[in-house]
């Protein structure tokens, strides 16, 4: 069988976005090879396997500690089954958080459903796979168990240790009452009078049957089965068995399961690629990979009810609203792509038998009004890669790259790869057509007369001439904005030979005025009275979740002047769009205060008196998106990529007709891509004698399933977005 607490081991790893030179640190990887060697292994082993069964069992409920330790749940008891001091990332802990709340949700709505039924009903609930979940003792402490008695099943050797582990802590044995522990030769390893583990293997269903009737489980009573993780890394036939028993032995149960889903877009290949790597592949994810698919997959096993959500909608649908601010700003977080990737390729659902659980469902049907698909693909944007260097400079995210004169883009910053390592990167890059037309890649070097480039990643870079950059706001962590506006300066030592150029770091001479301290905010070129003028909207700070700030810079005194803006004033948000457009800025979508992605399209029209804020209307409506970018195109706004979490296709270009106000969408043919590529957090530069947009970098830590780049920049031919066409 598959021990919940087994794979569960590390299921969210770290990557040290703000630590230089440490590498991204995968604990799933130990407890995957671990799996394959209890895979190969014989009977004769099982002894040998079970001190690397326990050790990873231990780092899931480590983890749990840390999730309760930090407030984000109440839970005295992981500490008590495996103690041990850890910390775990914010990213970490709100994947944790919601998978625990989804199985709370439907646990909770169990016991409250057969709380009500006439004595003397007990209901009874199966953990599956269980490890060192505490589940019990939560149940037991919060007085739910009245009326309820809790069995657990897992490998014999971990089983055994957490009896022997509850034995050892008189808090736990206070909770459990007077209790035995079986002997090595019974699957009874702990028995009380509510509680009993018992160790044995999921795809032996006659051996199990006869365990859970030796340990007094009665299978005409109410019974929640749960299996967390657990289905999906059975072989397919053991686990649709295991569905089929349950069903035809339990004729008035709940079924809960939490698994994986979604292996066919870049996130989830890149899922299905950690995994196969390791020699354990998501056997279930090709034959079941979403939520619709999953919920007929136990209406045809014979369960009578089913339904399910991804974890974004669990998320927004079923947690109050105060709750989410609670958990939102209990620490910094700035991984927004990475949090909802996760939460769309997990999905939590609960099928039911019996007149007992099958009338109002735990969980409710998706709701349509969630969900906001974009329109029908309109046609294909060809993509392909543009340079064959493998080990390119420009692997890496949270970066900003600029035109700066026909075929010469630079690109400074982000979180990458550099000598091997994943750190905030410190080098230039410039991307270079040669004169046979190819697209050349090299780094350059600081001029040591210079300052060094500080590491700072979601920052802007404009172009201020053939030569020089400006580059502001920025961030080093969640916690430390970048220190200032930086003046980029770009040396030639050899005329004809772009990849000489060394840069010079300075602090750019900037006159007295506000100090721009945010991150993942827009810098545009706009125009007003005849002059220049940048554009600082939005982003986020260390104080406010989002900004909604308007700043105006003039270019020619390096002066931040007030110029009259008016009109309703745009929810703030950060990781929108924007772009230039007759004189103004065009902002498209972005993340508002309540981390929720917004669709809302807004030009910021120039007037004689300043500017004026216009809600651009759009048919029909595009799906709400962030960490993407924009253009302007032959009179079309153009928006590339992103992240959406209303729909489950995968965002490509949604093109926006600025004189009619008509959307439509466009599907990248990545056939010529090495794949996957990540369209987030990326950054990209409109070619428009070449009718191109060149894609940099991009990429994202995909949890525990490690830390992905794009391996080349990518051209994305527009030429049949031409006007007329």
């Amino acid at each position: 069988m598959v021990s919940r607490g087994f794979w569960q081991s590390a299921l969210f790893s770290e990557v040290t976005h703000n630590a230089p030179g440490r590498e991204h640190q995968c604990g799933e990887c130990f407890a995957w090879r671990t799996a394959e060697r209890l895979r190969v292994m014989g009977p004769q082993s099982r002894g040998r396997r079970a001190g690397t069964v326990q050790s990873t069992n231990d780092s899931s409920a480590l983890s749990k500690r840390s999730l309760a330790a930090h407030g984000y749940v109440r839970d005295a008891f992981a500490a008590l089954l495996v103690p041990g001091p850890v910390r775990r990332t914010p990213l970490v802990h709100r994947g944790y958080y919601v998978r625990a709340r989804a199985v709370r949700h439907c646990v909770r709505a169990f016991l409250q459903r057969t709380g009500a039924l006439p004595a003397p009903t007990r209901a009874q609930v199966l953990s599956l796979g269980a490890g060192s979940d505490s589940l019990y003792f939560r149940l037991k402490a919060a007085g739910l168990l009245a009326r309820a008695a809790v069995w657990e099943v897992d490998f014999p050797d971990v089983s055994r240790s957490k009896a022997e582990r509850i034995r050892e802590i008189p808090e736990l044995c206070s909770l459990t009452g007077p209790f035995q522990l079986g002997d090595s030769s019974s699957a009874l390893c702990f028995e009380s009078s509510d509680y009993r583990i018992l160790g044995a293997d999921l795809r032996e269903l006659p051996k199990l049957g006869e365990a859970l009737d030796c340990a007094g489980l009665d299978a005409t009573a109410p019974t929640l089965l749960l299996a967390e993780a657990v289905l999906t890394y059975l072989e397919p036939a053991d686990a649709a068995a295991l569905i089929a028993w349950a069903a035809q032995r339990f004729p008035d149960a709940l079924f809960v399961i939490y698994e994986q889903m979604k292996p066919r877009d870049a996130f989830g290949q890149i899922m299905l690629q950690h995994f196969r790597r390791l020699h354990s592949p998501l056997h279930g994810l090709e034959l079941f990979p979403d939520v619709e698919a999953q919920v007929q997959r136990f209406l045809q096993a014979g369960w009578t009810a089913c339904s399910a959500l991804d974890l974004n909608e669990f998320y927004r649908r079923l947690l109050p609203a105060d709750e989410r601010r609670r958990v939102e700003t209990l620490e910094p977080f700035d991984e927004f792509e990475e949090w909802h990737l996760k939460c769309a390729h997990y999905f939590i659902l609960a099928a039911s038998r019996g007149d007992t659980l099958s009338g109002t469902p735990v969980l409710p049907p998706p709701e349509t009004s969630f969900w906001v698909d974009p329109a029908l693909p309109s046609g294909f944007l060809s993509a392909r890669a543009v340079t064959s260097d493998q080990h390119s400079s420009l692997k890496r995210y949270g970066h900003a790259s600029v035109l700066l004169s026909p075929g010469i883009i630079f690109s400074a910053g982000g979180f990458g790869e550099e000598e091997g390592r994943h750190c905030r990167v410190s080098t230039f890059h410039l991307l270079w057509r040669s004169r046979d037309s190819e697209w050349k890649s090299s780094r350059i070097s600081t001029l040591g007369t210079g300052g060094q480039w500080d590491g700072r990643l979601y920052h802007t870079m404009t172009r201020l001439s053939d030569t020089q950059v400006l580059v502001l706001g920025g961030r080093l962590s969640p916690v430390t904005p970048a220190s200032g506006a930086l003046q980029l300066e770009l040396y030639r030592s050899e005329a004809d030979c772009p990849e000489s150029q060394t840069v010079t770091v300075t602090e750019a001479a900037m006159e007295e005025g506000p100090v721009l301290s945010c991150w993942r905010h827009s810098t545009t070129e706009i125009y007003y009275q005849n002059q220049r003028y940048l554009f600082v909207y939005g982003g986020r700070s260390v104080e406010e979740p989002v900004l909604s700030d308007c700043r105006f810079l003039h270019v020619e005194t390096m002066a931040w002047v007030p110029i009259p803006v008016e009109g309703a004033v745009p929810e703030g948000r950060h990781s929108h769009s924007a772009c230039g457009w007759q004189g103004g800025a065009l902002i498209a979508g972005g993340l508002g205060a309540s981390e929720e992605p917004l669709n809302s399209v807004l030009f910021l029209r120039p007037k004689s008196s300043g500017f004026l804020w216009e809600s651009v209307d759009i048919q029909p409506p595009i799906t709400p998106r962030y960490s993407h970018t924009a253009h302007v195109f032959h009179g079309k706004l153009l928006l590339v990529g992103g992240v959406w979490i209303h729909s489950s296709s995968v965002p490509g270009v949604t093109v926006i007709d600025l004189t009619s106000g008509s959307s439509s969408e466009y599907q990248l043919d990545t056939t010529s891509v090495p794949w996957p590529v990540m369209l987030h957090s990326h950054n990209s530069v409109l070619l428009p004698e070449e009718q191109q947009i060149l894609l940099t970098g991009g990429g994202g830590n995909c949890f525990s399933f490690g830390t992905y780049f794009n391996p080349h920049p990518v051209a994305l031919d527009l030429s049949s977005l031409s006007t007329g066409q």
